[in-house]
């Protein structure tokens, strides 16, 4: 997790998703899909750059990913995103939902699940442990909500949303200090609680 800028501050496409997800919530039912289309590229950078490799041993890829994360946005019915800043933010928790679902059943199959059993390869290691990290991960923003709320959401916007530390300000509508203090403290708690569980499967 860096502080590099991922998605773009393109301002002439941020002002598209703010007029087109407003006319969404004016009733415009077609609204919402051209927000979309607008932020789809800069969604799949994100998810190429953050899981561009196979996910989970599936064949998901960035644009599955993002298009997973579509359904579920259009699923909920919701249109109520002020923003793009908003937009991507909801956005990002549907990514994280995805990612982390497909990981669990991946492990699960792993476990046994009925499949025959048959020999690993590297890559089928290399899956396994990606998606072992990322439920990981996953656990540990559960642990890091059930303290702070806040933080959780904040790892979440930086980390699979992509936001930068002014955008996660606006967000969360707290000064980028306050941002880049708690960014601070979220990676602090969750490294402790990454490299616990590294230590512990070690010892066993």
């Amino acid at each position: 997790m860096n502080d590099e800028k991922t998605i773009p501050d393109d301002m002439d496409s941020t002002r598209e998703v703010t007029l087109a997800l407003r006319a969404a919530r004016g009733g415009d039912p077609v609204a919402v899909n051209t927000a979309f289309q607008i932020v789809y590229e800069d969604m799949r950078a994100l998810a190429h750059a953050r899981f561009g490799r196979q996910v989970a041993g599936s064949t998901l890829g960035a644009t599955a990913i993002v298009h997973e994360a579509y359904l579920k946005l259009a699923g909920h019915g919701d249109m109520s995103w002020e923003d793009r800043q908003h937009f991507v933010a909801v956005a990002s928790t549907a990514m994280r939902q995805v990612l982390v679902d497909h990981a669990r059943r991946h492990l699960s199959l792993k476990r046994g699940g009925g499949a025959p059993h048959v020999a690993l390869t590297e890559a089928d290691l290399a899956a396994g442990e990606q998606a072992r990290e990322l439920v990981e991960l996953d656990d540990a923003l559960a642990q890091l909500s059930a303290r702070d709320e806040q933080l959780a959401r904040l790892v979440e916007l930086r980390y699979f949303g992509g936001l930068t530390i002014e955008e996660t300000a606006q967000a969360l509508a707290v000064s980028e200090a306050t941002v880049k203090r708690n960014w601070r403290k979220a990676r602090m708690f969750l490294h402790r609680e990454l490299v616990g569980n590294e230590d512990a499967s070690g010892a066993t």
